[in-house]
């Protein structure tokens, strides 16, 4: 069976939902499907921890800044769920993560008629006259064409040596801790190590600590002690649509600056309340003469033995070279997620495009060819249909793609515009399903 659309959205996470609000909102007439590997409609399920919030301004959601009167926005869903009131009585500088998480199911319900849930884009291919199309091969046997394709995938789980290839259960990341922290509920006294200095390793060990009283949790980090983000306005004007049309034209030197200069604003780095909680914790166990949190600094883990009644990590210092064995139970890693990279790394195209991967043009660098719409380029003499990155362009579009809400409805504003002059001037399904038969 084969069906034909417009627009096929490969993932149906944030950057795919807000797609779905702008075309609906900015009257583009276009016949769009998606196509999300997860059963229902999710938002970080492994991360919606007891008390943790989002770390950007509530109105930069789904839609708000592209379109303040939208009826899919973050406020607006509160009133309709009869919680605004109460919402603004709690005085909260940031919404809960499961507030959050449940507004962005909300939105994502009301498209729900246009997503296939539970499948995958196994293989994305060319199709038509001189590539015109795509088609895309789903996990159940259908194929799916297309005049365009937005793919959205999220960004990949980053695991590093010597975790990299492990199949055990007891080394999980961070995106599926709620889902798998349940091997640690038979275990009397565990041993858990959390790998990692991000805010979400912050927010890990203190969740381990107070959901596992009795549990050891041992940091893991290859720098001196955790870091404070940096959170000067100055700084997060990289979340303003200007400061990404400055940096898409910048040239690879100056985009290299610009990334040593803006790390802290959302790597390696977390927010002044869980730090703070963080340090609190452990100075209060150190008054009641316990230990249950522990940090190695500028400590690496540099092997890993899987063994029956446990897991051995050798571990070592950075600066003097000194290398011990650790015993542990779990190992959870707070070690982030891949960009796009060259062709040396590990990922110049996320895996659904590697059948088209020869096409793309390359900058000098190596990566991927992305335009300021979020369209892939074509090398020279190839042709390529419209096909865009929605959510993976960090390195061509700067930290408003680094996974944050706060540019997704401009950004989502971008392609369907970009959709819509492409597809406009392109020829019409009638004669392409003809001969696409």
């Amino acid at each position: 069976m084969t069906g034909y659309v417009d627009v096929l959205g490969v993932g149906f996470g944030p950057g795919n939902i807000a797609l779905a609000v702008a075309l609906d909102e900015m009257d583009v007439h276009l016949a769009a499907r998606y196509v999300e590997r997860r059963s229902v409609p999710a938002w970080q399920p492994g991360m919606l921890l007891d008390g943790s919030d989002i770390q950007h301004n509530a109105a930069r959601d789904l839609a708000l800044p592209r379109n303040p009167r939208s009826r899919y926005t973050f406020f607006n869903y509160l009133f309709e769920n009869d919680r605004l009131f109460e919402y603004l009585n709690l005085g909260l500088p940031y919404p809960f993560r499961k507030d959050y998480a449940r507004y962005v199911t909300w939105v994502a319900e009301q498209f729900a008629d246009r997503v296939d849930f539970g499948l995958e884009v196994a293989a994305l291919r060319l199709t038509g006259s001189e590539g015109a199309g795509v088609e895309a091969e789903l996990s159940d046997g259908r194929t799916v064409r297309a005049r365009a394709a937005v793919v959205a995938p999220g960004r990949r789980p980053r695991i590093p040596e010597p975790f990299a290839g492990s199949t055990d259960d007891r080394i999980f990341h961070s995106s599926a801790y709620l889902q798998r922290r349940a091997v640690l509920d038979a275990l009397p006294e565990p041993v858990i190590v959390v790998v990692g200095a991000s805010q979400s390793a912050v927010e890990l060990v203190l969740d381990l600590a107070r959901s596992f009283p009795r549990a050891r949790v041992v940091n893991v980090l290859r720098e001196f002690g955790h870091r404070q983000k940096d959170l000067s306005p100055f700084t997060n004007e990289v979340y303003f649509p200007a400061f990404t049309d400055y940096y898409y034209d910048a040239s690879e030197a100056a985009k290299a600056d610009l990334d040593r200069q803006l790390r802290h604003t959302n790597y390696s780095a977390s927010d002044p309340d869980v730090l703070q909680a963080l340090y609190a914790q452990m100075y209060e166990d150190r008054l009641d003469d316990r230990e249950r949190v522990r940090l190695l600094r500028h400590t690496r883990v540099t092997q890993v033995r899987a063994e029956p009644d446990g897991l051995r990590l050798q571990l070592t210092e950075r600066h003097r070279g000194d290398a011990t064995w650790l015993r542990a139970d779990v190992v959870v890693l707070a070690t982030g997620y891949h960009d796009l990279t060259d062709e040396s790394g590990p990922e110049l195209l996320p895996e659904v495009l590697a059948g088209i991967a020869d096409l793309v043009g390359r900058t000098p660098s190596g990566r991927a060819l992305v335009g300021r719409d979020y369209r892939l380029r074509p090398r020279p003499g190839a042709v390529l249909p419209p096909i865009y990155l929605n959510g993976l362009c960090e390195t061509t579009h700067g930290l408003g793609d680094a996974g944050s809400f706060s540019l997704l409805s401009i950004r989502s504003a971008t392609i369907a515009t970009s959709l819509a002059k492409e597809l406009s001037a392109a020829a019409g399904w009638p004669e392409q399903h003809e001969e696409a038969r």
